[in-house]
């Protein structure tokens, strides 16, 4: 069986599905390949973030996670007791969606069936090589092994990355120095809310499931060093808890245990020629403040309308290189975050007078904020172009505004849905309209007042706002009389020839 697409996406985890859902949207043949036979029914993440609440906002599709899972307004660092405060942030979701992973994936998996894509589970692939103008695949599926062939391939196949590693891109880093562990049980003493405990004899995070499970998330000190590979009991998980908290709830009926280290590696490169990097196939490190797979989900949303561009025949030449160029930063900056957190969940005396120095440090609002903005990715800003006019909005999120047009109300993010670029026009420009207007196959122009605008817009009068919700180009009429020149500049840097 061969499987002729232009871009075949290696893994059906979230991240995966998130990307195929973009290209599709873009009306790009995408097939996913999946090597596990069915979605996973264990939970790794817990979380939504607010900037992938946004991303599912710009689709139109977030009310149906938000009708599944439940917000929360704070967010921990390091497992602190001072809670990250997000309800303050700028942004329609200032929270965290406690919403289990295999449903985050299974509503995922829905939206793209719905746009057509075709989800191959059990097809392992096992070998990925780039010839001329496209890549072959080896796949072993469930009638045998076959060859395969795409225009593109999108590695979303996890830490250990069969794509990453049949290109021979470095993944460096640093491997596990300490593991902790879960374990998702039944109790028979149930706390009245979930709760983080931290002490001398170690750290337990426990949070409700449903459907009478709870999670436990263990640093037990005298476990730090059991190696990842060695498997996980009920007991172990009964003696830590029961150690570190005095009471082990009558953990009884383990549905999932889990050891997990903190490795952290880097891919070196996110992209190499057709072959594209996303998720955990670009970044691993230890689980703290359930970064991971929003930090995925926000590579897909990166990644996707680039490579349909260049499918659909439309992209300038630095596009697809703009993928690395702007997430492999922010993988950085990932690692960088979750090592930090690692370093600070130290329970000896001097790690514990750390944590006490930290947690006086969050309660200062303007530390709080800093670090509330990394964790739920609303600071992430792309650099400018070298040498296009910059200002001072270029590069960062638009937030959703309300705006006021001809056809009555509307939201910033309702004009994104199709997953094109927006002109927006505030000023009644006809020139601006009409050299928006050249690009009319992949940019819509809007005309519109913004409802009583915010300081960050103060003055501009014109927005070019990019697919994944980045603004491209933004004018405050201070060069009126290069503006247009400046906007078809940046039309012809982000959407080629019009």
């Amino acid at each position: 069986m061969a499987v002729d697409a232009d871009v075949v996406v290696v893994g059906g985890g979230p991240v995966g599905l998130m990307l195929a859902c973009e290209l599709a949207l873009a009306r790009v043949r995408v097939r996913v390949l999946e090597q596990r036979p069915a979605r996973m029914q264990q939970s790794r993440a817990l979380t939504l973030h607010p900037r992938t609440l946004e991303i599912l906002d710009q689709r139109g599709i977030v009310d149906r996670f938000l009708r599944r899972g439940f917000p929360v307004p704070t967010a921990h660092f390091a497992l602190l007791e001072p809670r990250l405060d997000l309800s303050r942030l700028d942004t329609r979701h200032p929270y965290t969606l406690f919403l289990p992973q295999v449903q985050t994936e299974e509503l995922l998996e829905e939206r793209a069936r719905e746009l057509g894509v075709e989800v191959l589970r059990g097809h392992a692939v096992v070998e990925v090589a780039q010839g001329d103008g496209g890549v072959e695949l080896q796949v072993q599926g469930p009638e045998g092994r076959y060859g395969a062939r795409a225009g593109y391939v999108a590695g979303c196949d996890g830490g250990a990355s069969v794509v990453r590693r049949s290109i021979g891109v470095g993944f460096p880093g640093t491997d596990t120095t300490m593991t902790a562990f879960l374990g998702d049980v039944e109790i028979a003493e149930r706390p009245a809310r979930p709760f983080i405990r931290t002490g001398p004899r170690g750290a337990v995070l426990m949070v409700p499931l449903g459907d009478g499970l709870h999670r436990f998330v263990v640093l037990d000190p005298l476990r730090a060093h059991a190696d990842r590979s060695e498997p996980l009991t009920l007991d172990e998980l009964r003696s830590s808890v029961q150690r570190i908290l005095g009471t082990d709830f009558g953990m009884s009926n383990a549905r999932w245990l889990s050891r997990f280290g903190n490795a952290t590696r880097l891919a070196e490169r996110y992209r190499l020629g057709r072959v594209f990097l996303a998720g955990d196939a670009a970044h691993i490190h230890f689980p703290m403040g359930g970064q991971g797979l929003n930090v995925g989900l926000q590579d897909a949303m990166n990644l996707g309308w680039k490579l349909a561009a260049a499918i659909n025949g439309w992209a300038p030449p630095p596009l697809l290189d703009s993928y690395h160029d702007e997430r492999h930063p922010v993988g950085r900056a990932l690692a960088r975050n979750t090592e930090a957190q690692t370093r600070l969940i130290d329970v000896s005396d001097p790690g514990l007078a750390l944590r006490e120095i930290m947690s006086d440090l969050l309660a200062i609002d303007a530390v709080n904020r800093r670090l509330a903005g990394q964790i739920s990715a609303l600071d992430v800003a792309y650099p400018p172009a070298e040498g296009a006019p910059a200002h001072a909005s270029t590069g960062r999120r638009a937030k959703d505004r309300a705006l006021e047009m001809a056809r009555g109300p509307a939201r910033l993010f309702e004009l994104l849905h199709a997953g094109r670029f927006v002109l927006l026009d505030l000023a009644g420009d006809a020139d601006l309209q009409a050299a928006g207007g050249a690009y009319r196959d992949r940019v819509d122009v809007v005309h519109a007042t913004i409802v009583d605008p915010p300081d960050d817009l103060a003055g501009v009068d014109a927005l070019l706002v990019r697919p994944d919700g980045h603004i491209a180009w933004a004018s405050d009429g201070a060069r009126r009389v290069t503006r247009l020149d400046d906007l078809r500049k940046a039309l012809a840097r982000w959407c080629g020839p019009a």
